[in-house]
């Protein structure tokens, strides 16, 4: 393999400040007894046996803790259809991270759910599909999801976990989004992200059945902003907007390689879950490199580092140190480059030919879904 540059340079060759990573998100598996139409995933799952093992897990989280990420997020997939949880847990814990485990609460029993709380899960964020059991078990494509999740809940309550619901808000149920904050509130959460679906990877597959209208995306935006206000002080309301109706694109990560990275099942590293969608772009791999040595110095971290690499209107903007040039991918997705001005935005020479396409596909019939499935064998 070829060796890492000496320095961080963007792709024009500007040098850039690696800051440090605050957060990782362990994908330990892509395994999920669920088939979300919208799985941030890509498309093509990594299989079983690709996995990275617990031992490379170890050492991946005491890189991470050494570069200076505090927290480690471990998803998946469904992280619940790793038999060695619980080891990979106890290896993040005995690195110093602060654990929270993404979970769809469907698998893990509650004797397991002890063992992870033994193991050194700090903290458990659950996924809703829906706030009814038929458009829960509907949108998960997993018949008594919904009895199974209420059940993972209480188990969640009754152990003491802080606990974070997930609900990914789309066309199918963006209207109920006043009933899944108040259920939120009943099963005691302290915090509710509400993350209106983004077209990557299977959403984009489905965008016809699940791209929200411009009147869903102002509905859920007055919704969060009067929760906010009632809700203050007692659970916390973070929340992902429909940007392809938005006038500014979202900051995404927080800036190219700035605050998080991402580790695949198979050790492959990556500034975000989407990432692997510019097709140009290659990884690095964390059982092959340190951790520390891919964050620095590969060339898909510093590919869009600061703001050097902007092409105009976004160089030229005041915007430019908020929202970061927008998603990489969707632009990448939407202008067939990852350079690009994010279409979402409405300085881009691209915008109105987005907002018709989503206006579009707000309108359109249903046909059904594109379920996620891993193939057998996976």
């Amino acid at each position: 393999m070829k060796d890492l540059p000496a320095e961080a340079r963007d792709l024009d060759g500007h040098p850039v400040t690696p800051g440090l990573p605050m957060a990782m998100l362990a994908e330990v598996t892509h395994r999920c007894p669920l088939a979300c139409p919208y799985c941030s995933n890509p498309v093509e799952l990594t299989r079983a046996a690709a996995e990275m093992p617990p031992e490379d897990w170890a050492r991946i989280f005491r890189e991470a803790a050494a570069l200076g990420v505090l927290q480690v997020h471990v998803s998946g997939g469904e992280p619940g259809a790793r038999r060695d949880l619980a080891q990979i847990v106890a290896s993040a814990r005995a690195a110093g991270l602060y654990v929270n485990l993404i979970t769809s609460g469907i698998g893990i029993t509650r004797a397991r759910l002890e063992e992870l709380d033994q193991a050194g899960v700090d903290h458990v964020q659950l996924s809703l599909q829906g706030i009814r059991p038929d458009m829960a078990d509907r949108i998960s494509g997993h018949p008594g999801s919904w009895g199974k999740k209420m059940a993972f809940a209480g188990w969640v309550a009754e152990i003491g976990f802080p606990l974070t619901i997930n609900a990914v808000v789309h066309r199918q149920n963006m209207e109920r989004l006043p009933d899944m904050i108040d259920l939120a509130e009943t099963l005691g959460a302290r915090r509710i992200e509400v993350a209106t679906v983004q077209f990557h990877g299977w959403a984009d597959l489905n965008r016809a059945a699940l791209m929200p209208t411009r009147e869903q995306a102002g509905f859920a935006r007055r919704v969060v902003n009067d929760a906010r206000i009632r809700l203050r002080g007692r659970m916390v309301i973070d929340y992902v907007p429909a940007d392809h109706h938005a006038i500014h694109p979202k900051a995404c990560m927080g800036g190219w390689g700035s605050t998080g990275l991402n580790v695949a099942p198979d050790g492959t590293v990556l500034p975000c879950h989407a990432a692997a969608s510019i097709p140009w772009m290659r990884f690095e791999n964390a059982r092959e490199r340190s951790l520390g040595d891919i964050w620095r110095l590969s060339n898909s971290f510093n590919a869009f580092r600061g703001t050097a690499w902007m092409p105009e209107p976004c160089r030229s903007c005041e915007r430019k140190t908020v929202d970061f040039g927008g998603c990489r991918c969707q632009a990448m997705a939407l202008a067939g480059d990852a350079r690009a001005t994010d279409p979402v935005c409405s300085r881009s020479p691209l915008h109105a030919q987005v907002v018709a396409r989503a206006e579009e596909d707000a309108a359109a019939v249903e046909t059904g879904f594109t379920y996620r499935r891993m193939k057998k064998g996976g």
